[in-house]
């Protein structure tokens, strides 16, 4: 889309890192992107007559290049056959929609070929052992790819309520003493093994 436009440079606001796969993307479809510091587009707006700092002229900005950024992501997995094969692969799986598919084709590029305990770790849905000598602590969960496990821990909340195979998993676990969020963590760590095996299978046979 950017490229029909003959866009001349693209401009985002830097994020604390969340910019960087999309600059990237931008960059290897060869458009001229920026990443510029966030007082900058401040004065952009003060130069639009957006004069008031308020936290409101600040989410309408925010939300403005949200919406453009998703856009063009969207747009990107479009026009890759493998990437738009594999989406509407996940896609078909109860409780993953399109935030979490793009999520996992830009966070986790190792999709497919991976073991089920890696991709875990990676996503940082692993289970830690907490051990000293002969005492066993509880097991937890730490690290990984944060915007990823929380992609896939929100795709749990729903795959726990609509998914046929995961809604009695979830179930079996309270019923078995677990937590709600402990039973929802296993949850998204077994969607992330089957959305593994899908995009394995996806990407084999492309």
């Amino acid at each position: 889309m950017l490229i029909a436009r003959s866009t001349t440079l693209v401009v985002m606001e830097a994020s604390g890192g969340y910019e960087r796969p999309c600059a990237d993307a931008l960059a290897a479809a060869g458009l001229p992107v920026a990443v510029i510091n966030p007082r900058q587009a401040r004065r952009f707006a003060g130069a639009l007559g957006k004069l008031a700092k308020t936290d409101r002229i600040d989410a309408a900005m925010l939300d403005a290049e949200i919406l453009a950024i998703d856009a063009i992501i969207a747009g990107l997995i479009a026009s890759h056959p493998d990437w738009s094969r594999l989406k509407a692969a996940m896609r078909a799986v109860k409780g993953v929609g399109p935030q979490t598919a793009t999520a996992l084709i830009t966070l986790m590029p190792e999709l497919g070929s991976l073991n089920r305990r890696t991709a875990a770790a990676l996503a940082g849905l692993a289970p830690i052992n907490r051990d000293s000598g002969a005492s066993r602590g509880r097991r937890f969960i730490q690290g990984g790819r944060t915007p990823l496990k929380t992609a896939l821990y929100l795709a749990a909340l729903s795959a726990a309520r609509f998914n046929p195979v995961l809604k009695p998993f979830y179930q079996r676990l309270r019923a078995a003493g677990k937590s709600p969020k402990t039973a929802l963590i296993a949850v998204a760590r077994k969607l992330l093994t089957i959305l593994n095996a899908i995009a394995r299978n996806t990407l084999k046979t492309a």
